[in-house]
């Protein structure tokens, strides 16, 4: 089966799917599909939304087995008018999660919408045409939301440019396209190497990368394809054997969460054509077979494929990915000039309902060799992670009583065959307000604190606290090392996360809890299937669980390693197949 021909498949138990849990009891929610996690309808372009392109995409396409299917039609009528109601007066509709009455989930839903409205145009079949006018209905009655909405996180941004280009081709108002060139004046958030702001390799980098090929596309503006081809050509580096990708230091909810690269189909699909490039051709064929669903609007891979058919098939010959490789990301990003300037910026480091993410462009290290592929990182609560084969550390942690809580690693260097890390903290006290700078409120019979210019407090006592951190491959798998110099005794914690689908094994194990273990002695081994990781390096200084402000992921093994400072510590991890005992031996 083809990977085209595994798509419709798909498409069309989704199409089902969605038949089966439309609401057909007249109210509020009529034409609408149940989300099994709420038992609601929802407009949003992962909703209802998404299932009207799912069913429009088997009744337009010949090969689907519900091709001009006159139930799903009647299904896709009712979604459209279930669309039409939960749109506000505004044009804009409301997830049921957040975001109320949000122009960027409107936008994500444009973009997919007005595609499929393109196919039902495409569709010489005279019972499409009130689904197409209803769908134009409402793609019409979201333009004042997008001439005048805003957006809450980077990738916001380039949804919105999208839509607008979109509504700009179906309705010709020039308006739309100067509003989609107000947002694009803001500049490209794409470091040299292909890192986007929210360093979201499981879910907003394919947004991105969808949302600015569709602009380029709709406003005929080829050069925003550039930081879309340097982010494909980086995920290049930032998959695991069996195609999931690497979340261990995203800024956003697919932190540390497995997700795989189907999303990316469309986008590698489309770039591979366009620039006749083989790495791109064959990293969309990899995501074309790990796809599993549909996909959420507007990177849904069916429509994308209806609507420009030559994506259907590769006409290049796919080369083969890296499988061995050492690459530092980001080492060329002079981040430190950026950040310097965010003072001048004007914003005093507060932004609402969003991050401002200061770790992007953080170098990230990425090492493969087959079936073992480690990540070393900055700027996140882990600095080390590693995959061989289904044996999975998804993190190393450093913790300690200081901040409290994690340390994160600030810088990354090459050293021989690892990498030198290192993370510095500050802390210190506050001494009392400057008579000329207190508020009226100071003086009066109650001086709320919060009134008080605590910006302007002396720093008193500052300490500072820096671990340093030596991340070395060896022939046998890895050595992590870290150091800190302080004298007097302080509590840290280096926390080693396993996926809690493998087994966690050895004397020396102390259980804490279900998922805590603590680590006096001996060599543990950690196994799932055939693979394993033996560890040795153990500590109990103390017998501390944790510190505030740490949080050891449920469902995970967790193995600790308790320390005092000043330490110098070393564990060494020993892979299946990489020299080590055989099953059994000692």
């Amino acid at each position: 089966m083809s990977i085209y021909e595994h798509i419709v498949k798909r498409n069309d138990d989704w199409a089902l799917e969605g038949l089966k849990r439309q609401v057909q009891e007249k109210g509020p929610f009529f034409g609408g599909v149940a989300e099994p996690s709420t038992g609601l309808p929802s407009p949003s372009h992962l909703g209802t939304a998404m299932f009207v392109a799912i069913w429009a995409a088997a009744i337009v396409n010949p090969d689907s087995s519900l091709y001009r299917s006159k139930e799903l039609l009647a299904g896709l009528q009712r979604g459209i008018d279930y669309m039409l109601a939960s749109q506000h007066e505004d044009g804009t509709i409301s997830p049921p999660w957040t975001n109320m009455h949000s122009p960027p989930d409107t936008g994500f839903v444009i973009s997919g919408l007005a595609q499929v409205h393109e196919l039902l145009l495409r569709e010489e079949w005279p019972p499409l045409g009130a689904a197409a006018s209803s769908l134009r209905l409402f793609l019409e009655r979201t333009v004042p939301a997008m001439l005048s909405g805003g957006c809450h996180t980077p990738n916001h941004r380039w949804i919105l440019t999208a839509a607008l280009g979109f509504l700009y081709k179906l309705t010709g108002r020039e308006e739309l396209k100067e509003r989609a060139l107000q947002w694009l004046a803001e500049g490209l958030d794409c470091t040299e190497d292909g890192e986007w702001t929210e360093r979201s390799n499981g879910i907003y980098n394919a947004v991105s990368d969808i949302a600015l090929i569709y602009t380029a596309e709709q406003l005929d503006m080829p050069e925003l394809l550039e930081p879309v081809r340097r982010n494909l050509k980086m995920m290049a580096y930032l998959l695991h054997p069996d195609g999931e990708v690497v979340t261990d230091y995203s800024g956003r909810q697919d932190f540390g969460v497995k997700h795989h690269f189907g999303p990316y189909f469309l986008a590698a699909r489309w770039m591979a054509q366009h620039d006749g490039d083989p790495e791109l051709a064959a990293m969309s064929e990899l995501a074309g077979e790990l796809l599993d669903h549909p996909g959420g609007l507007p990177n849904n891979v069916l429509t994308g494929l209806l609507r420009l058919p030559k994506l259907k098939e590769l006409s290049i010959k796919p080369a083969p990915l890296p499988e061995v490789y050492r690459v530092v990301l980001n080492k060329g990003f002079n981040r430190e000039r950026y950040l310097s300037d965010m003072d001048k910026a004007g914003h005093n480091g507060v932004i609402y309902h969003s991050r401002l993410h200061p770790e992007f462009g953080a170098p990230v290290a990425r090492i493969r060799n087959g079936e073992s592929s480690a990540t070393v990182m900055t700027e996140g609560t882990s600095f080390f992670a590693l995959r061989h084969g289904a044996a999975r550390l998804l993190a190393v942690q450093v913790s300690s009583s200081f901040g409290p809580g994690f340390v994160k690693m600030g810088t990354l260097e090459e050293k021989g065959s690892g990498y030198q890390l290192s993370g510095s903290e500050k802390k210190g006290y506050y001494g009392p307000v400057a008579g000329e700078h207190l508020p009226l409120s100071s003086s009066g019979p109650v001086s709320p604190w919060y009134l008080l210019p605590h910006q302007l407090r002396p720093v008193t006592h500052e300490q500072a606290h820096e671990v340093e951190a030596e991340v070395q491959q060896t022939e046998q798998g890895w050595s992590i090392t870290i150091r800190c110099r302080m004298s007097q005794p302080m509590m840290t914690q280096l926390s080693l996360v396993f996926d809690g689908a493998g087994e966690l094994e050895g004397e020396g194990l102390q259980p804490a809890s279900s998922s805590l273990r603590l680590w006096s002695s001996g060599i543990v081994r950690y196994g799932q299937g055939e693979d394993w990781m033996e560890i040795e390096g153990a500590s109990l200084r103390h017998t501390a669980l944790g510190f505030n402000n740490v949080a050891y992921p449920p469902g995970c093994l967790t193995l600790l390693v308790n320390l005092l400072t000043p330490y110098d510590h070393t564990i060494h991890i020993r892979l299946s197949g990489k020299g080590a005992a055989k099953e059994g031996e000692s």
